[in-house]
């Protein structure tokens, strides 16, 4: 005699309905992601992709890779260069502060800010712009102004 009781279906489901039926009624279900994908891949002002033949898809490869090598290469240097004046200059003030015998005057008196841009007290009334950067003193515009250059504009 068998202990355990015979089930037609040994994984009982939480619905008494058909599965089959059950998956009919809710329908495919989309992922807007793929949607937008798909919508922008077949637009009709989106470019047909680029078709090669193996011949011209190495020849092109070889070329762009060739020219993103030479890119790599051009933003090496410059980086280089920029990090060779860093240096230069680190050098140059450590030598300012401490390679001279005078304490650090000289070093701190080429690093300070004070009156840098303008607004120098002098007889009683503030001379300059007032303490405000000259970048921020005029506007900041993409082209020439209508009237050319002002030649008699001063600081």
């Amino acid at each position: 005699m068998n202990p355990t009781p015979s089930f037609s279906n040994p994984r009982s489901s939480f619905s008494t309905s058909v599965p089959v039926l059950a998956r009919q009624t809710q329908g495919p279900k989309t992922d807007r992601r793929i949607t937008m994908i798909r919508y922008h891949l077949h637009h009709p002002k989106t470019p047909r992709p680029l078709r090669f033949s193996r011949l011209r898809a190495l020849r092109h490869w070889t070329i762009h890779r060739a020219a993103q090598l030479y890119l790599h290469a051009q933003r090496r240097r410059q980086e280089l260069e920029l990090e060779r004046q860093y240096n230069a200059m680190r050098a140059a003030c450590e030598e300012l502060r401490v390679g001279l015998d005078d304490g650090g005057r000289l070093y701190r008196q080429a690093t300070t800010r004070k009156g840098l841009f303008g607004g120098v007290k002098m007889e009683g009334e503030i001379v300059g712009n007032g303490g405000v950067p000259i970048e921020y003193a005029k506007a900041q515009v993409e082209g020439p102004p209508r009237g050319g250059w002002d030649h008699a504009w001063t600081r």
